[in-house]
C-alpha cells in the first residue's frame, strides 16, 4: 500500500480579516450615515463597485481598453426595468431580489452577442471596436423608442409582487441593503476569478500573448470568456442602479458612461483588483459630492486624471501598496515629513489655481449678477487685479517649493528603495 502524503495549507487570516472587515463596513455603514442622501450614496457605490470591478476585468486583467462597457450595464438595466414591470403587471412570477440577475443574463448575452466580433482583434481595434459599439447602440436607443422609451426611457416601480417578512424595497435602507449582499457577493466572485485558471492565463494574454499561442491557448477564446463574464457582471450593476432609480434612460449607455467607469477604474488603480473598489466610491464622492461645491467639478477631475497619469499611473491603490511596503520595512517614519510638505506646499497651490478657475467661472457665467465670489470664506472681486496677481502668485510660489519638496522626496525614495532590496537580500541569505 503506497503512502500517502497528505499537504494542509494554512488559513490566510489576513485575507478573512479584509474581506471581515468589507462586509462590516457595508453593514454598519447605513447605520451611521443616516440621512437620506448618505443612503442614496452608499447605494450607487455598491452598483458602482461592481461595474467598475466588471470593467477591471477587461483592462486592468486582461490588457483590454473598452471604450463601451456601458452597453452590458445600461442594456442589463433597460432588460432589469422590463422584468420589473412585467413583475408589477402580474406577468412574471419572480421576486424583485432576483431581478439583478436578470440584467446579468441579458449582459451576458449581448457580451456573447457584441463579444464574438469585438475580441478577434486586440490593443487599439478592439478599443475603436466597442467605442463603435457603444455609439451603435446609443443611436439606436432613439430609434426604438418601444424598448428604449426614447429620451424620456422607461420607469418601473420596485414595490411589485408580495413582501417577504415585511421586505417590499421601498425603504431606501431596504434596497441599500439588498446592493450591499449583491456587491459583497459579487466582489467575492470576481475575486476568485482572477485565482482560476482562466484569470491567471488572462493575465499572461495580457502579458504576453506571443507565448500564450506558443503554449497552445487561443487568446481570442481566452478573451471571450473574460468578456462575457465581465458583461455579466456589468449588467448585474445595470439591474441594481435600475432598482435604485427606477428609471433607466438612453444615457444609461452611452459614450460618455463607458468613460466615466474608464475613468475611474484607472484612478482607484486599475493594476490592483481593490483598485476599482476605490474608484467606484471615487466617482460617486465626485458626481453627488463633489458637483455640488463647484462649477468647475469636470475641469478639476481632468486635471486630476492627468496629475495621476503623469506621477501615479498605478492609480490610488498603486499609492497605497507602495507605502504599505516601505512601512513593512520600517521606513515610512523617514518619509512623514516629506509627504507633509508635499500635502502642505501642493495644497496651497491648489486653492491658488482654483482660486482663479473660480473666478474665470464666476466671469463667464455669474458677473452680471455680482461681481463678488466667495471662495473659501473669503470675498474675490473677479474684476479686481489684486484678486488675479494674489492668486498667481500664491499658484506659482507654491508650485516652486512643490517641485523642490518633490525633487527631495524622490531622493529620499531612492535611497531608500535601494536599502529595502539591500534588506530583502539580507533576510533571503539568513533564509538559507
Amino acid at each position: 500500500m503506497k503512502n500517502q502524503n497528505y499537504e494542509f495549507k494554512p488559513i490566510n487570516v489576513g485575507r478573512i480579516v479584509i474581506w471581515g472587515v468589507y462586509a462590516l463596513v457595508m453593514m454598519i455603514a447605513p447605520l451611521l450615515l443616516t440621512s437620506s442622501l448618505s443612503l442614496t450614496m452608499l447605494s450607487q457605490m455598491g452598483t458602482l463597485i461592481i461595474i467598475c470591478l466588471s470593467y477591471n476585468i477587461l483592462l486592468g486583467q486582461g490588457g483590454m481598453l473598452s471604450f463601451g462597457h456601458a452597453v452590458y450595464s445600461g442594456l442589463g438595466a433597460f432588460v432589469t426595468i422590463h422584468a420589473l414591470n412585467l413583475v408589477s403587471a402580474g406577468k412574471l412570477m419572480l421576486p424583485v431580489s432576483v431581478l439583478p440577475l436578470v440584467g446579468g443574463f441579458a449582459g451576458l448575452f449581448f457580451a456573447a452577442l457584441f463579444g464574438s466580433v469585438t475580441v478577434k482583434k486586440a490593443g487599439t481595434p478592439f478599443a475603436m471596436i466597442t467605442l463603435g459599439i457603444v455609439e451603435l447602440i446609443a443611436a439606436m436607443s432613439l430609434m426604438f423608442p418601444g424598448f428604449f422609451g426614447g429620451e424620456g426611457g422607461v420607469s418601473g416601480n420596485r414595490v411589485a409582487g408580495s413582501p417577504f417578512f415585511g421586505i417590499t424595497f421601498g425603504p431606501q435602507i431596504q434596497l441599500y441593503y439588498l446592493i450591499a449582499a449583491y456587491t459583497f457577493v459579487c466582489t467575492g466572485l470576481m475575486f476568485a476569478f482572477t485565482r482560476t485558471p482562466l484569470g491567471r492565463m488572462l493575465n499572461a494574454v495580457r502579458d504576453n500573448p506571443e507565448r500564450v499561442e506558443f503554449v497552445g491557448y487561443d487568446t481570442q477564446r481566452v478573451r471571450y470568456f473574460a468578456f462575457m463574464i465581465a458583461g455579466f457582471f456589468a449588467g448585474i450593476g445595470g439591474g441594481l442602479v435600475a432598482l435604485n432609480f427606477e428609471i433607466v434612460t438612453s444615457e444609461s449607455l452611452n459614450g460618455a458612461r463607458s468613460a466615466v467607469f474608464l475613468l475611474f477604474t484607472f484612478l482607484g488603480g486599475a493594476t490592483f483588483f481593490f483598485g476599482a473598489i476605490i474608484g467606484g466610491v471615487l466617482s460617486v464622492l465626485a458626481f453627488v459630492f463633489f458637483s455640488e461645491l463647484t462649477k468647475a467639478w469636470l475641469l478639476y477631475l481632468g486635471l486630476l486624471f492627468l496629475f495621476m497619469v503623469m506621477y501615479a499611473p498605478g492609480g490610488v491603490a498603486s499609492l497605497i501598496m507602495m507605502n504599505l511596503r516601505v512601512a513593512a520595512f520600517g521606513f515610512f517614519r523617514k518619509l512623514w515629513v516629506s509627504y507633509l510638505a508635499l500635502f502642505v506646499t501642493g495644497l496651497v497651490a491648489l486653492l491658488g489655481a482654483a482660486a482663479m478657475i473660480e473666478m474665470v467661472y464666476h466671469l463667464q457665467l455669474n458677473a452680471a449678477v455680482s461681481e463678488e465670489l466667495q471662495f473659501l470664506g473669503t470675498t474675490l472681486n473677479v474684476k479686481s487685479l489684486n484678486a488675479w496677481v494674489g492668486s498667481v502668485f500664491v499658484m506659482l510660489t507654491s508650485l516652486a517649493l512643490f517641485e523642490c519638496t518633490r525633487r527631495q522626496f524622490k531622493a529620499d525614495w531612492d535611497a531608500i528603495q535601494v536599502d529595502i532590496e539591500k534588506e530583502i537580500k539580507r533576510r533571503e541569505a539568513l533564509a538559507t
